[in-house]
């Protein structure tokens, strides 16, 4: 009995410490494949927060160089799983895209995978230099940092066509450089300052309102302009001040009343650019996006203000020319306005026998002519008067003649014109009488073309359609009552009419041109993505993926020309276009791709199968790469045979995808 107890306890004892030893050796927790949260994800607590920092710096500046993405996670084992099956579920639920790549490595089972879609700038062998060269020996020594490191560098190595180049090519390239820079450098800065002085030239021929055109300018270009012109226009402002001063003091404030206001205008047009002038100077820097806009907005400034004085320039010189020959002028006015007194009594005379001749309606614009015409011509006497005084004072207060010289014109000029309307008022009323029948016919017919136009003519021609037969209506209507005005009514609408129909046969025209290139671009395009497609498909054994991508994007672009037909032709043309160019670099890649693998075929198969594998009946797992051995758990490094499958249903692990790595 007492044996008995003893050799159950010992066995309890075995019990409880073959569990303590089990329990120890198990895996403190299971890394299961993860959607990674970042592009450094340290599980295992391999990682100082130096080292993660670095490496994070590492895989930003791959992206920044070479736009292809990193991602390196750190785990204590792969869950029982072989890595390469970890790192592709991983990889899976991290949502990776053709430019992603992934580093997995567990400390605790010394495994590692490089999963993801292999750069087509990198070899295989490149891969694998770097992989056996410089990721597994640091991964072998502990150096986990050092691991995900030598991958950023050594990717970014191999895409930039310098993988694997030793030191040597490298300094002679430098050399090269060296010695190429030595060589040019007096050269290129005497060419530098030539090529800045005909910028600078071509830059102050811009035109200051052209927003665009300045836009265009390189910024220090801009800048320097700015200042050019900044001066120019203060110079061009104190300029004007003086002139002004001297004019109103001569002129008057009445007279000079424009050109103060346009000076005035100059002069606030003028600080807002000084104003831009002194944020660009201050201690505050603007991006250079800012500096543009700032700059563009100073020089417009300054235009404004030169526009503001060049349009009175003008009016100004011709006010000190007025005072220069003003007894002329006031000689000149007197004639003219005898003239005009001379003809009062024929022009009543004629203007009495229409109002014999025709009814009241007709005569209403000219009735009052004549009283008018006298009127105008008294204040073009007493004005005349008024200017011989101002005239006859001293230098320096003759100012007034100025003002009286330009209302006495104007009145001479309205006398003149109301006179002459009687005069030919009865030619122009038979004229127009006999006119009408011919205006109203080409009113119709405009109106029936510009009915055929609609779809083209936009608001303008609807416009000019409804003021043409306003017009057509009332030439119908007050043809006997008021020939001259309906006639001239009629005239008016149909000139305009015939603008917008000319505009809107324009555009017809254009869209008709329109729409024939882009039919015969759709059937082009067409035809040459149906011929890539069929090539494609009946060849798609050694097809890459170059040429099926050109082939999908030449689909795609055709699919939206299609849609865009009817209500975007523009953009549908484009669309076709560029099918029809996308289809043709499809078709000859592919053609390429496949003298490529057929020339393959013959250094590693002799086989009656190719023709199968190349129409993508049998698919040869060979030419495949030997990273779908890996995706399906397969070993080293090491390739193994040809092996061939039919064809099914479900996704293809295309030629560029990788799933390096195993044990360290």
């Amino acid at each position: 009995m007492r044996l008995s107890k003893q050799l159950f306890l010992l066995v309890i004892g075995l019990l409880l410490a073959s569990a303590l030893v089990g329990g120890r050796a198990a895996p403190a927790t299971a890394d299961a494949p993860l959607r990674l949260p970042g592009y450094v994800s340290d599980n295992a607590g391999a990682l100082d927060p130096g080292q993660t920092a670095e490496l994070q710096q590492a895989i930003d500046s791959l992206y920044s160089r070479d736009h292809e993405r990193l991602w390196v996670v750190y785990v204590r084992n792969f869950n029982g799983m072989d890595s390469h099956s970890w790192g592709e579920q991983t990889a899976g639920l991290s949502g990776f895209g053709d430019r992603d790549v992934l580093l997995s490595v567990a400390v605790d089972d010394r495994a590692y995978a490089f999963t993801g879609t292999l750069p087509k700038s990198v070899s295989d062998k490149d891969l694998d230099k770097l992989l056996i060269d410089q990721v597994e020996p640091k991964l072998r020594a502990g150096d986990w940092a050092g691991a995900g490191l030598a991958a950023a560098s050594g990717l970014s190595h191999a895409m930039s066509g310098s993988g694997g180049a030793g030191l040597g090519p490298l300094l002679i390239l430098a050399l090269v450089v060296v010695l190429a820079v030595l060589g040019v450098w007096l050269w290129s800065r005497r060419r530098k300052t030539r090529r800045e002085r005909s910028v600078m030239e071509s830059a102050r021929k811009t035109d200051p309102t052209d927003t665009a055109a300045l836009a265009a300018l390189p910024l220090v270009v801009l800048d320097a302009l700015s200042k050019e012109t900044l001066v120019d226009t203060d110079n061009a402002i104190r300029t004007s001040t003086e002139e002004l001063r001297l004019a109103t003091d001569e002129f008057g404030t009445t007279a000079t009343t424009p050109f103060t206001a346009a000076l005035t205008g100059a002069k606030n047009a003028l600080a807002k650019a000084f104003s831009i002038r002194q944020q660009l100077d201050d201690d505050i820097p603007e991006t250079p996006d800012q500096q543009q806009r700032m700059l563009v907005e100073l020089i417009s400034s300054c235009g404004s203000a030169n526009r503001e004085l060049d349009a009175k320039v003008g009016e100004f010189d011709a006010m000190r020319d007025l005072l220069i020959n003003a007894g002329e002028r006031l000689d000149a006015l007197t004639r003219a306005m005898v003239e005009l007194t001379a003809r009062l009594p024929t022009s009543q005379a004629t203007l009495a026998q229409l109002v014999a001749d025709h009814p009241a309606s007709v005569l209403a614009p000219i009735r009052d002519n004549v009283s008018m015409a006298q009127e105008r011509i008294g204040f073009a006497e007493k004005t005349i008067e008024d200017g011989r005084a101002a005239v006859a004072k001293p230098v320096g207060r003759q100012g007034a003649a100025v003002a009286d010289i330009r209302t006495a014109e104007s009145a001479v000029d309205a006398a003149r014109t109301l006179l002459d309307a009687v005069d030919t008022a009865a030619t122009d009323i038979d004229q127009a009488r006999a006119g009408l029948p011919a205006i109203i016919e080409e009113l119709r017919r405009d109106l029936a073309t510009a009915s055929g136009l609609s779809e083209h003519g936009g608001t303008e021609l609807r416009s000019a359609t409804a003021a043409a037969r306003t017009a057509l209506d009332q030439a119908t209507a007050d043809a006997a009552t008021n020939p001259l005005g309906v006639f001239r009514q009629a005239i008016a609408a149909d000139i305009v009419l015939d603008q917008a129909i000319a505009s809107a046969t324009d555009r017809k025209r254009a869209a008709d041109d329109l729409r024939r290139r882009l039919d015969q671009t759709l059937t082009a395009a067409r035809s040459q993505v149906n011929a890539a497609a069929d090539f494609i498909s009946t060849r798609r054994g050694g097809v890459d993926a170059e040429p099926r991508t050109r082939l999908a994007e030449a689909q795609r672009s055709l699919e939206q020309a299609e849609q865009l037909a009817s209500a975007d032709p523009d953009r549908a043309l484009q669309s076709a276009q560029r099918a029809a160019e996308l289809g043709a670099r499809a078709l000859h890649t592919a053609q390429a791709a496949v003298r490529d693998w057929q020339a393959q075929q013959q250094r590693v198969s002799s086989g009656s199968q190719t023709g199968a594998i190349l129409g993508g009946i049998l698919i040869d797992g060979m030419l495949r790469g030997i990273g779908n051995e890996y995706r399906r758990g397969g070993g080293g490094f090491g390739g193994g045979g040809s092996s061939y499958g039919p064809g099914s249903f479900g996704g293809s692990d295309g030629s560029r995808r990788i799933s390096r790595g195993g044990r360290f």
